[in-house]
């Protein structure tokens, strides 16, 4: 009798990733999600008959065994493996097609198939599947029941990331691809280097933590180093990206750590990850997010007496914005009520269990003030919900000391923003992470956090207090009690003109009393450079004024600072930079103080993209990008990154200088590989403006 023999094996590839939303994946192998059926047609030598034994054995990581849960063998029609099955659809002459369904909660990773029969194993060729989380099973954890968020959180391979500052918000287009070649690699690369146990990549929440301190490279050789310096010259400006794509590709390529990344990189590659994964992921932009290295919830920021913001005082800061990541997933290690987005964090601020990663924080965990829920959740309610106290540091007798002139309970955790789903827009969800400012929740969930942080007296702190001689030893600062305005007094900062690079800056402080009455103020207001981590590059200029106003009335107080005080540093400087403008005033009758800072960006011309709204597979079409340079400066060493899924792999154009008015033409030739909605993505970068970003879709058919 002829024992049975595999012949050959087919994965039907085409049907089954059809089946699990994993034909995106640019992978020869079979990619599938778990707890979701599919098919495999086997090839024998002769019939099956029912006497016949064959299995199909699943083994993960480098040496599988049984006992360990690491080998898993099925037999058609026989109960249920580690909650695998498998069972016979058809048999017809010498092929039989099985259907396998692995467990919702099997680890996720690549499987080694082989087919026993007998005494026989069958190793097929390309035998490797693929296996992902599956928000499409209600049984999985990070199932999602809205068809249109699944294709955006999970499918959708590009996107936007939000930043800039409170007062001007924009959006980064940023190439996601996680679909791309060697990008799954690269994320099953970063699974087995976080040495998660089987057991712990059953669970979301131990591979998103892993994974976000896998993308930074402080502790384990991760995928980006971080670096704040301004100075990248042995790497890529973090500017300089716009997708992950190339970081992941060149990560996967060198096992090196890529040079350099900032808190958007390492969310748009932390975003690629989880997605790629089969996490539903988004990137969250928080404006005014506060870094408090004390969980004391209070971010103090020091200025001089001409109202200038100091750099060195604090180890605590407010960065104009920061990106993090939701991922959604039900946490089956917490009591009821957390389940859906949970932060993670990526950029490395500070160490959690002796590494840099950060989360998965619940959302509903911040917003309700449960602060005592892994991971981290203080910290990230920290940085969305701390006070911001302004200090004047004064010399009085050849001592420094400190004055309180303002305290700010609303201005930290803004505009929390991501991308909305299905449409190129931005969508707030500042009210999944907090209630409405002065709400009676948002006071309970205050209450319940304190309990669980111990805030400190508000006595200014800084850093260096105990090691620098000049803040006078041990002397107990001065602290002023707040008063309760009582002339109503408010601030408002914006800019009269439009603020391009090389025209004079042209800002406005508008003071506002409401109380009757004759009142002096005296104003300060400074002009910086600053870096979105809250770093000052520069100082520009002040102003000291004393202003009489009578009654309820405002007067606009002018600010305007020449264009030389500014160009040679935003030309020197390989980061984008915000112009802060502080304004502190204080009516003399009454003493109320107020302090009031806005960030500002500059605005730039448009690039605009020439091409036709749909082309054909495999068929070459033409792609332009024109730019005027409408300001009054030559832009010097300009280049031009374009890069386009499926259409067009990223490339850098050096362009050279554009003068005042010159125009840029600039024309590629595109070949579209995929089907569908593809988009263009360029940005132009000189060493006077960091990044003019563009997109334009075209539609593949």
């Amino acid at each position: 009798e002829t024992s049975l023999k595999v012949t050959g094996i087919d994965f039907l590839k085409s049907q089954n990733t059809q089946q699990h939303h994993t034909d995106g994946y640019n992978i020869k192998n079979l990619v599938v999600r778990r707890g979701q059926p599919f098919q495999v047609q086997v090839s024998l030598n002769r019939e099956l008959r029912p006497a016949d034994k064959l299995s199909l054995r699943f083994g993960i990581g480098e040496n599988p065994m049984k006992n360990r849960g690491s080998l898993l063998s099925l037999k058609p029609e026989r109960e249920d493996f580690n909650g695998w099955k498998i069972s016979l659809v058809k048999k017809n002459g010498k092929e039989c097609l099985l259907s396998v369904t692995s467990s919702p909660n099997a680890p996720v990773g690549k499987y080694n198939l082989h087919v026993k029969t007998e005494t026989n194993i069958y190793k097929p060729e390309n035998g490797v599947i693929y296996l992902l989380f599956n928000p499409w099973c209600e049984d999985d954890v990070v199932y999602m029941a809205n068809e249109a968020q699944k294709k955006e959180y999970v499918l959708n391979d590009t996107g936007y990331i939000y930043v800039g500052s409170a007062y001007s918000i924009y959006d980064r287009p940023w190439n996601f691809g996680q679909f791309e070649e060697f990008i799954l690699d690269a994320c099953m690369y970063l699974l087995d280097k976080s040495k998660l146990s089987l057991n712990d990549r059953r669970d979301p929440a131990n591979v998103s933590r892993a994974m976000s301190a896998l993308v930074n490279a402080n502790d384990d050789n991760g995928v980006l180093l971080g670096n704040w310096s301004g100075n990248y010259v042995s790497g890529t400006s973090p500017m300089d990206w716009i997708g992950s794509v190339t970081i992941l590709q060149n990560y996967y390529k060198t096992k090196k750590p890529v040079r350099y990344g900032q808190c958007w990189v390492f969310a748009g590659v932390l975003n690629t990850v989880m997605r790629c994964l089969g996490v539903p992921s988004r990137c969250v932009s928080t404006f005014d997010a506060a870094h408090d290295t004390e969980e004391n919830l209070r971010v103090d920021v020091y200025l001089n007496e001409r109202g200038e913001k100091l750099n060195s005082l604090s180890f605590d800061s407010v960065w104009n914005f920061h990106v993090w990541n939701d991922v959604w997933m039900k946490r089956t290690d917490l009591p009821n009520g957390f389940n859906g987005w949970q932060a993670i964090d990526s950029t490395p601020q500070e160490q959690s269990q002796g590494l840099f990663q950060c989360g998965p924080c619940p959302v509903k965990a911040v917003r309700e003030g449960d602060v005592y829920l892994p991971y981290d959740s203080k910290f990230v309610y920290a940085e969305v919900n701390a006070d911001r106290v302004y200090w004047v540091v004064k010399k009085v007798n050849g001592k420094e000391k400190y004055f309180k002139v303002g305290t700010e309970t609303q201005a930290i955790g803004k505009n929390i923003s991501t991308k909305a789903v299905g449409q190129n827009r931005r969508e707030d969800i500042t009210q999944e992470y907090k209630y409405p400012e002065g709400s009676k929740e948002e006071r309970m969930s205050m209450e319940r956090a304190y309990s669980f942080i111990r805030p400190s007296g508000l006595t200014p702190r800084s850093g260096y207090a105990s090691t620098i001689q000049t803040l006078g030893g041990n002397t107990q600062p001065l602290v002023l009690n707040e008063p309760v305005t009582k002339t109503g007094l408010q601030l408002e900062i914006t800019n009269t003109e439009a603020l391009h690079p090389g025209n004079p800056l042209e800002m406005a402080i508008i003071v506002k009393i409401s109380a009757p009455g004759n009142w002096t103020v005296d104003l300060t207001g400074s002009c910086q450079l600053q870096y979105y981590t809250g770093k000052v590059q520069a100082n520009l200029g002040t102003i000291k004024e004393t202003i009489s106003l009578e009654g309820t009335s405002e007067m606009q107080v002018p600010l305007k600072i020449a264009p030389d005080a500014y160009m040679k540093t935003l030309s020197s400087v390989e980061d984008e930079v915000l112009i802060l403008v502080t304004a502190i005033a204080e009516v003399k009758e009454t003493n109320d103080k107020l302090t009031k800072e806005t960030s500002m960006r500059f605005e730039y011309p448009p690039i605009t993209v020439q091409m036709p709204e749909t082309a054909r597979l495999y068929h070459d079409f033409t792609c332009a990008f024109i730019f005027k340079n409408k300001l009054n400066v030559t832009l010097e060493n300009c280049k031009l990154l374009v890069e386009g899924l499926g259409i067009f792999k990223m490339t850098t154009f050096e362009q050279g200088d554009i003068m005042p008015g010159r125009i840029m033409k600039s024309e590629i030739i595109c070949t579209p590989t995929r089907l569908g909605e593809k988009k263009i993505v360029a940005k132009l970068i000189s060493n006077q403006i960091k990044g003019i970003s563009t997109e334009k879709a075209i539609t593949i058919t």
